[in-house]
């Protein structure tokens, strides 16, 4: 096997002080903060229903942040309270020094995590990503059929790749969830459980067709295959909700009927915490508050939690933020009821603790405690 480069001059902080950290973040900012981190515009993949797609962008066109940069924005994350930071890209793995930025926030008491096609994904490098810190790992795949996945990624022997992957993925103990976009390239969602089982997987998550983005981040697609009229997206959360039965799907129930009260136009119980708790890094070094967003925040330098946005904002259904927010409406409950405590409003506190949302938020979460402790 060949050696792993990983730089491991820092020691990682203990279980305890983790713990003790993100309980300290829960009462006093609403909870540990996640950022995706598009780390590189590169792509080797050529998917339909996404402008990260080989050939799409040209190459002098072609972002990647560079190491120094990236190590940086690592740093004023954590300081801005980000505890949960996810790699992507385009492809990820295409950047030659992931290894170091895995191991760089594992170090300093983060959790990353990756997301990919997987295709890349050997045993070394699996190695290699569990000795940098990496738990969690979500792959990309888009229909229950070889032909059509493999099609659609133009990336040949993808399902067998991916196969292998999960099982080194299982020995090193990262989990490893499918990320699977509702698309037309499914035509039948009872199919994808035992699909995605015969791939390795136990668990997937569902990403919401989105056909704009305001950011810079091209992870959508102006294609029919994600194009559907809200009676349609009705249809496919309610078979999603289903579909629980036979396999664990990360996007919890309370979310999707929020998802679906979204689309019926109908006001919305839990707001986006997008610009609060959730962000968006980009190669440019451009943070924004969520993918949707036409206008970052502000430069990563200039980035800390005087620039948080809290606005109650429901623009999209972006899923990543969305289901998300529902999970996280205790925390940022806990937050505000400490502040009220502190300032003696004990009646404002209980009414902001005891709500129905929060019963809610405590369903959800119990509902997908797997995925939150693998994470």
């Amino acid at each position: 096997m060949s050696a792993c480069n990983i730089n491991t001059d820092k020691s990682i902080p203990s279980k305890w002080t983790i713990w003790k950290d993100r309980l300290n973040l829960t009462f006093n900012q609403g909870g540990p903060g996640f950022c995706h981190f598009a780390i590189t515009n590169r792509c080797d993949a050529q998917c339909k229903f996404c402008n990260f797609a080989a050939g799409k962008l040209k190459p002098q066109e072609f972002r990647s942040v560079s190491r120094a940069d990236a190590l940086l924005s690592i740093d004023i994350l954590y300081d801005s309270g980000i505890r949960y930071i996810e790699f992507v890209g385009g492809e990820p793995l295409l950047h030659k020094d992931i290894l170091a930025f895995v191991s760089y926030a594992h170090r300093k008491g983060m959790s990353p995590m990756l997301c990919t096609h997987g295709g890349r994904l050997t045993e070394d490098l699996i190695r290699c990503l569990k000795e940098a810190g990496l738990n969690s790992i979500v792959i990309s795949i888009d229909a229950p059929a070889v032909e059509i996945h493999e099609k659609n990624r133009g990336i040949k022997d993808l399902c067998r790749k991916v196969q292998a992957a999960n099982v080194q993925l299982k020995k090193y103990k990262i989990s490893s969830t499918a990320s699977v976009t509702i698309s037309k390239l499914i035509s039948d969602y009872d199919k994808l459980p035992d699909f995605l089982k015969s791939m390795g997987f136990s668990q997937m998550t569902f990403s919401y067709p989105m056909q704009y983005l305001g950011s810079g981040y091209l992870g959508f697609s102006s294609s029919d295959l994600v194009h559907y009229t809200s009676e349609q997206l009705m249809t496919v959360f309610d078979k999603i909700k289903t579909l629980k039965n036979r396999i664990f799907i990360v996007n919890n129930k309370v979310s999707l009927s929020e998802m679906q009260r979204f689309l019926l136009k109908m006001p919305q119980m839990f707001p986006c915490l997008g610009g609060y708790r959730y962000f968006l890094l980009d190669w440019n070094l451009d943070i924004y508050r969520c993918h949707f967003w036409e206008d970052p925040i502000c430069k990563i330098h200039e980035f800390g939690p005087q620039r948080f946005i809290r606005d109650h904002c429901n623009r999209c259904m972006l899923d990543c933020y969305r289901d998300a927010s529902v999970l996280q409406h205790i925390a940022v409950s806990l937050t505000d009821t400490y502040q009220l405590f502190k300032t003696q409003q004990f009646s404002e506190a209980f009414k902001k603790l005891f709500t129905k949302n929060n019963l809610l938020c405590l369903k959800a979460v119990a509902e997908q405690l797997r995925w939150i402790t693998k994470v």
